[in-house]
């Protein structure tokens, strides 16, 4: 059963809250499908006046902003331990080479790494705790955190609505396509890191192989 089928089984309410939950525990760190559930239940907004793609919005912009909040708080109280503890339970998500990468992007950009952070499947779990171990200001994380959580979330949900309400007889022969985008976007992201991630180890371990230089 395709997660959008499986949402037309339970009551709006419950779509509601299980997008912005889902959203949320995936902003906080934990790998979930996020993405592949906002679009499933922004294709369901169009073909079901039931669930209002305002209130679906407004919900995945809650989850995303308050999950990653949470997120930051614990690492910044947890530090480089917590991703160490991480990365032994999640090596796939929290690996070294994926936290060098991620930690690059944020020494690089700064509070834009957590906006644009959202846009990318893998680190969207990392935006929220690695501030917190990086210890970014609070507001400079805030500012970043609501805009692209209301930006990702809410502009995902309008435009997969809008593309439901055009294309509907289409998409009721093809509700799966939504699904399948995700997909592809989410592996390529996931693809796009991991070559980063690769990288960043073979320079982490050319450094460390490097000679140091005699003290005179």
């Amino acid at each position: 059963m395709h997660v959008q089928e499986w949402l037309e089984t339970v009551p709006a309410v419950s779509v509601y809250a299980l997008v912005g939950l889902v959203i949320g525990l995936e902003s906080l760190g934990i790998p979930l499908p996020g993405e592949i559930v906002l679009v499933s239940a922004a294709l369901l907004s169009s073909q079901h006046d039931s669930v209002n793609p305002v209130i679906l919005g407004v919900c995945a912009s809650l989850g995303a902003i308050i999950g990653d909040s949470i997120g930051y708080a614990i690492g910044r109280k947890g530090g480089r331990p917590m991703l160490a503890w991480l990365g032994a339970k999640f090596p796939r998500h929290f690996g070294e080479a994926h936290v060098a990468t991620a930690e690059r992007s944020f020494q690089k950009w700064g509070m834009w790494a957590v906006f644009f952070g959202r846009f990318v499947a893998l680190l969207r779990i990392f935006a929220g705790p690695l501030a917190g171990v990086l210890r970014m200001p609070y507001w400079k994380f805030l500012i970043a955190n609501v805009l692209g959580g209301i930006l990702w979330a809410g502009g995902t949900t309008a435009v997969i609505y809008y593309v439901g309400v055009v294309a509907e007889s289409w998409l009721k022969r093809f509700s799966y396509l939504g699904l399948v985008a995700a997909v592809l976007v989410g592996l390529a992201s996931m693809l796009i890191v991991r070559r980063k991630a690769k990288k960043a180890a073979a320079e982490h371990v050319t450094a460390e192989t490097e000679p140091v230089p005699a003290a005179e």
